[in-house]
């Protein structure tokens, strides 16, 4: 797939998720009930990655990145569970943070929605409207550009 094939289709991605999140009741969205939600998540990332973690635990971008996770413990690259991210023996890079700090915003506004909304999104990260909202480039899902930051 070629830069401008992709980019074309996460804008229709993105529109087509902002179109479904009218349709989502407001008082779920960027509320109590969501920050509750994010709470929640942020304390379920934190037992995870205490239970796991062998690296240090560090504070980078406003997340807590929990670092030594076992290959299994966490999906692709790294997971985002609330202000948690979990990750292997590797330091992630500013960018990867960067990608990680957007999702952290995500649970932010979504909450007890979020896992759900993710799933129904897909595993496809180039088709899912949340890894292309934290930015395919700073993920590492596509090959990064001039234009990138």
């Amino acid at each position: 797939m070629t830069d401008t094939e992709w980019r074309r289709d996460a804008e229709e991605i993105l529109a087509r998720g902002r179109r479904f999140d009218r349709r989502i009741p407001s008082f779920l969205l960027r509320s109590p009930l969501s920050r509750l939600g994010y709470l929640w998540a942020t304390a379920i990332g934190w037992t995870w990655g205490t239970l796991w973690s062998t690296g240090e635990v560090e504070r980078r971008h406003g997340l807590l990145v929990f670092r030594g996770m076992p290959r299994g413990t966490y999906m692709r690259g790294g997971q985002c569970v609330g202000a948690c991210f979990l990750t292997g023996e590797a330091a992630p890079s500013d960018a990867v943070l960067r990608h990680e700090a957007v999702h952290k915003q995500q649970w932010l506004r979504y909450g007890f929605l979020m896992p759900l909304l993710y799933l129904a999104a897909g595993r496809d990260p180039l088709r899912n409207r949340f890894e292309i909202e934290a930015g395919l480039e700073d993920g590492n899902y596509v090959p990064r550009t001039r234009s990138a930051r």
